[in-house]
């Protein structure tokens, strides 16, 4: 089991930036693919972005394309989220999520992951 641990989420004006990372531990390899995930109040998880080991392949969802930027150091486990341009509905507590195993199925969905952070709020105002 990798456990995850997010950091960086904050309060931040609307057009401004925040940087997420996510740390991960608890195994001797890097997990297959990372990802990032939010939920605001009241609503269903959201797929944000993820990112595979190999190749660097990156995913997002449409509401954050061309605005957000994830990455990852495999070597250290570590993942992060550039977040620029924030609007107020980016606020919500995002997770950091990990899946260790191979996968060839679609990387936005949440219940492919085995492994989830406890999730950092993120609060953008107007």
């Amino acid at each position: 089991q990798v456990q995850l641990v997010e950091s960086g989420g904050g309060l931040v004006q609307a057009g401004g930036s925040l940087r997420l990372s996510c740390a991960a531990s608890g195994r001797t390899s890097s997990p297959y693919v990372m990802g990032w995930f939010r939920q605001a109040s009241g609503k269903e998880r959201e797929f944000v972005a993820a990112i595979y080991r190999t190749g660097g392949s990156t995913y997002y969802g449409d509401s954050v394309k061309g605005r957000f930027t994830i990455s990852r150091d495999s070597a250290k486990n570590t993942m992060s989220l550039q977040m620029n341009s924030l609007k107020p509905e980016d606020t919500a507590v995002y997770y950091c999520a990990a899946r260790n195993s191979w996968y060839s199925g679609r990387i936005s969905i949440g219940t492919i992951y085995d492994s989830w952070g406890q999730g950092t709020q993120v609060t953008v105002s107007s």
